[in-house]
């Protein structure tokens, strides 16, 4: 199957507190849509592997996603190395996506910005044709595949992005994505349960709020979410342009 957009995640959750709006927008446009997560998230303080597996399966479902596979990194040890470049290259040939959404190159956590050199690196080594590869599931060498963008969606850090996408009418939807994390992130009934954490605290849910209606200002929409482009972004006519108040 082939998918128009598939978004890289290092940790399950990443996907949904950066760029889980973009997928929903790209959804409603028809697009197919997935995500892969690189870890399980195994050394979180807060719930465990098993559960960070159920909440990513039920948010999933929000997002109506194609697909969402785990590429079971050892979390917080993986290394850009030969065999992660190769698990990321099966999967790039396997769905053939044109654009793929990966971690910021910086960020306060350390696996992010390791995340995604090793997402860009894997990439351009997948549109390599002496780089060989077999389908995991029949065994078929698989064609070279280079996706025409790798975008970096923006997570903690308050990076300048290039280009912002307006999900004002889908936010909501983001939110009960997030919040399908019921281990990771604040809900009144889990005080009390686990250790507090930087992500758990309700002002960190706030904050990702109030990056989107910055990010949304700089537009003139309610909510919108930021990206990175090493690559120059074209637009086909000046019509693609959002009409802002002036």
């Amino acid at each position: 199957m082939k998918l128009d957009l598939l978004a890289f995640g290092v940790h399950p959750d990443d996907i949904e507190l950066s760029c889980a709006g973009t997928l929903l927008v790209e959804k409603n446009n028809k697009k197919k849509t997935g995500i892969i997560d690189f870890t399980k998230g195994e050394l979180g303080t807060r719930g465990s592997a098993k559960t960070r597996e159920e909440e990513a399966e039920n948010s999933a479902k929000i997002l109506g996603v194609e697909i969402r596979e785990n590429l079971e990194m050892a979390d917080g040890f993986f290394l850009n190395d030969t065999e992660n470049k190769l698990k990321i290259i099966q999967v790039l040939r396997k769905y053939r996506p044109d654009i793929i959404l990966g971690n910021a190159p910086e960020d306060r956590h350390p696996d992010h910005g390791r995340a995604s050199q090793l997402l860009t690196d894997a990439a351009f080594l997948s549109g390599l044709v002496k780089v060989e590869t077999e389908d995991k599931e029949d065994g078929k060498q698989q064609e070279p595949w280079r996706p025409k963008y790798v975008l970096n969606y923006i997570q903690d850090s308050y990076l300048k992005p290039d280009f912002v996408i307006d999900v004002s009418n889908v936010f909501d939807k983001k939110i009960e994505a997030i919040k399908a994390f019921t281990t990771q992130f604040y809900t009144a009934k889990e005080i009390g349960k686990e250790p507090q954490t930087y992500i758990s605290s309700p002002e960190f849910l706030e904050s990702v709020i109030n990056r989107a209606k910055m990010f949304g200002r700089m537009i003139g929409v309610k909510f919108a979410e930021g990206f990175l482009s090493k690559k120059m972004i074209g637009f086909k006519s000046l019509d693609s342009l959002i009409q802002q108040n002036t």
